[in-house]
C-alpha cells in the first residue's frame, strides 16, 4: 500500500528548511552516483568519496539524482559492520536557503558540477541541407 500523500508532503517540506546547526558527525555532501537499493556514492567537500544509505523516511518519497546535495550523518550506521560510510539524513531541497547557512562548505559554493556531463554539447543538430556547401 502506498504512503499517504500527507506523509510525502511533510517529508518534502522538511527538505526545504535547513537545520540551525550540524553535529560533529554530520556534513554536506554531493551525490556522485546511485548504487542501487537506496545506496548512493557521495563526495564530501574534501574530495573523499564513500557509500551512504538513504534514510527510511525518504525512500519511495524523494528521488535523488547526480549532483544533488544531501546531509550525511557518519555516526548513524557506526554499529553496522559493512562498507557504508554514513546515512543520508536530509536532502537539500531549497539550495538558496541552505547555502546561506554558516556550515555550507565553500567548495560547494562554486559553480555546480553535474557528473558525466563534461562535454560542451550544443544539443541536437540538423543535417546540412543540399543548398549548403561545406
Amino acid at each position: 500500500m502506498p504512503k499517504p500523500h500527507r506523509n510525502a508532503a511533510a517529508v518534502a517540506e522538511e527538505t526545504l528548511t535547513p537545520p540551525d546547526n550540524l553535529s560533529k558527525t554530520q556534513s554536506i555532501a554531493r551525490l556522485k552516483q546511485a548504487a542501487g537499493n537506496n545506496l548512493y556514492h557521495v563526495e564530501l567537500p574534501s574530495g573523499k568519496s564513500f557509500l551512504a544509505e538513504l534514510h527510511q523516511k525518504f525512500r519511495s518519497t524523494i528521488w535523488l539524482k547526480r549532483g544533488m546535495y544531501v546531509l550525511v550523518d557518519a555516526a548513524a550506521l557506526a554499529e553496522r559492520d559493512n562498507k557504508l560510510g554514513g546515512e543520508i539524513v536530509n536532502v537539500v531541497g531549497d539550495e538558496k536557503a541552505w547555502k546561506k547557512m554558516a556550515y555550507w562548505p565553500a567548495e560547494f559554493s562554486k559553480k555546480r558540477v553535474v557528473y558525466g556531463d563534461e562535454s560542451e554539447d550544443e544539443g541536437p543538430q540538423m543535417p546540412p541541407s543540399d543548398d549548403e556547401e561545406n
